[in-house]
C-alpha cells in the first residue's frame, strides 16, 4: 500500500493513550495519526532510527523489528545512512580509485559511466537503486538501440560498483540480478581461408605484407604488432616474443605497456612460410638496432589504426573481400591452430589467454575436426573387429 505524504517515519503520533510506544525488549512501535504504525530502534552506533517505511498493522511493525534485531545480533546490520551517498559521486570515485587500470580501460569505464549509468542513476542514492530499476534501465538501453555488447559492458560496470557498495556495508545485496546480463554475445566474425589470407597479403602495400601474415599465423593483436621490436623476432628459432602492446587513446596519444594480461607475455612459434617472409621484410623495412620497431607507418611514424585504414580498405577491395576487420586475422589464425590439432592449453598459450573461455570457442566450433575424430574412432573399431573376428560381440 502506497504511503501518503503524511505517512513518514518522523510523523507525530496520535495524542491518545493508545498511541504510546509499545514497550518491547528491542525497539518501539507507535501508531501515527494516519492509523499506520511506525517502528523505531537504536542501532549498534547508538543512534535512534525509524524504519524506512510505515506499516499497516502493529504486527507488521513488530515483525520488522524482530528481523532488524536478528541482523544486529548476527553482525549483519548495515548503517542505512551510508546508502544515502549519491550514485554519481560514489560511482565516479569507484572508477577513479581502481588500481592499475590500463589507460584504455579507464577510458572505457569513464565513457560507460557518463553515457549509460549517470543519465539514469545519477540523481539516486546508492541505497535507492533496486533490482526493478536495473531491469528497466537495461531494457531501455536495448530498446533505445544501444548495442548488446555495450549494454553488457555497462551492466558489468554497474554490477561491479554495486558489489563494492555491498562490501562497504552501504547496501545489503547487489540489485544487479539479471542472469546473463553481463554476457557479451558478439556476432560471429568471418574466418578467412589460407588462400584469402595470402590474397590479402598480396594486395596490400608491400610494407604491410608481413603485418598481415604475422597477425594471422602468429595470432597476434594489433597493439602487440605495433609495439613489436626487432630483438623479439628470432628467425633461427622461428619464433616471435610478445612483451608489450600499444594503446591508442581518444586524444590521439599512444602508450606502450605490458600485454592485456600476464598470459599475454608469450613466445609464439611461426610456420616457415612466415619466417621466410619476415627474413626479407626485416632486411628491407626495419632498422638494424635491436630496439627498432618492426612495423611503422608509411612515413616512419608509429603504426596507428587511423593511418592503416586506407591501405587496409584498398587491399580488401582488391582481394575481393568485404566486412573483414583486422582483428579477424587473429580469429582466423586461432581457427587454423585449432584445425591443426592444437590442444586447449596450446591454444590458450598461443592466444595469450589465462582462461579457457576464449580457447574453447575454437575447439567447440570445429565440426570438421570432430568428424575426423569420429572417423578415426570408427577405423580403430574396424581394425579391432577385422583382426579379432566378432570381438566383443558377445557370441
Amino acid at each position: 500500500m502506497a504511503r501518503t505524504a503524511l505517512d513518514t517515519p518522523e510523523e507525530e503520533p496520535r495524542r491518545t493513550a493508545k498511541s504510546k510506544p509499545t514497550k518491547r525488549r528491542f525497539g518501539r512501535v507507535r501508531q501515527l495519526p494516519s492509523g499506520r504504525f511506525q517502528a523505531r530502534y537504536k542501532g549498534p552506533d547508538d543512534i535512534d532510527r525509524a524504519a524506512p517505511e510505515t506499516f499497516a498493522t502493529k504486527r507488521d511493525a513488530e515483525v520488522w523489528l524482530t528481523k532488524k534485531e536478528a541482523e544486529i545480533l548476527a553482525e549483519d546490520w548495515s548503517n542505512p545512512d551510508l546508502g544515502k551517498v549519491s550514485f554519481k559521486e560514489y560511482g565516479s570515485d569507484w572508477v577513479n580509485e581502481r588500481p592499475g587500470l590500463r589507460p584504455k580501460t579507464m577510458q572505457l569505464y569513464e565513457g560507460l559511466f557518463r553515457l549509460h549509468l549517470v543519465l539514469t542513476f545519477g540523481n539516486c542514492t546508492v541505497g535507492e537503486i533496486k533490482a526493478a530499476h536495473v531491469r528497466k534501465w537495461r531494457k531501455a538501453l536495448l530498446d533505445g538501440g544501444v548495442g548488446p555488447v555495450t549494454v553488457a559492458k555497462a551492466y558489468r560496470l554497474l554490477k561491479a560498483i554495486m558489489n563494492t557498495a555491498v562490501e562497504d556495508k552501504m547496501i545489503k545485496s547487489n540489485p544487479c540480478q539479471i542472469r546473463g546480463g553481463g554476457k557479451e554475445e558478439s556476432p560471429e566474425r568471418p574466418t578467412l581461408t589460407v588462400r584469402q589470407v595470402f590474397a590479402l597479403a598480396d594486395a596490400i602495400e608491400p610494407r604491410f605484407r608481413a603485418l598481415v601474415l604475422l597477425a594471422t599465423f602468429g595470432s597476434l593483436r594489433w597493439g602487440e604488432l605495433a609495439a613489436l621490436r626487432r630483438r623479439y623476432i628470432d628467425l633461427k628459432a622461428g619464433t616471435v616474443r610478445i612483451v608489450a602492446s600499444t594503446t591508442e587513446l581518444k586524444d590521439g596519444s599512444v602508450t606502450i605497456g605490458p600485454p592485456k594480461s600476464a598470459a599475454g607475455t608469450r613466445t609464439v612459434a611461426l610456420p616457415e612460410v612466415v619466417v621466410s617472409e619476415l627474413r626479407v621484410y626485416l632486411g628491407t623495412y626495419v632498422g638494424d638496432g635491436d630496439e627498432a620497431f618492426v612495423f611503422l607507418g608509411a612515413k616512419g611514424a608509429m603504426l596507428r589504426r587511423s593511418t592503416f585504414t586506407r591501405p587496409w580498405a584498398k587491399a580488401l577491395k582488391e582481394a575481393g573481400l568485404t566486412g573483414v576487420h583486422f582483428h579477424d586475422l587473429r580469429h582466423t589464425g586461432n581457427t587454423f591452430a585449432s584445425q591443426s590439432g592444437a590442444t586447449l592449453r596450446e591454444l590458450m598459450n598461443r592466444m595469450g589467454h589465462s582462461t579457457t573461455r576464449a580457447a574453447l570457442i575454437y575447439l567447440h566450433t570445429e565440426g570438421d575436426r570432430d568428424r575426423k575424430i569420429a572417423d578415426g574412432m570408427g577405423r580403430l573399431a574396424q581394425e579391432a573387429l577385422g583382426k579379432g573376428g566378432q570381438e566383443g560381440s558377445g557370441t
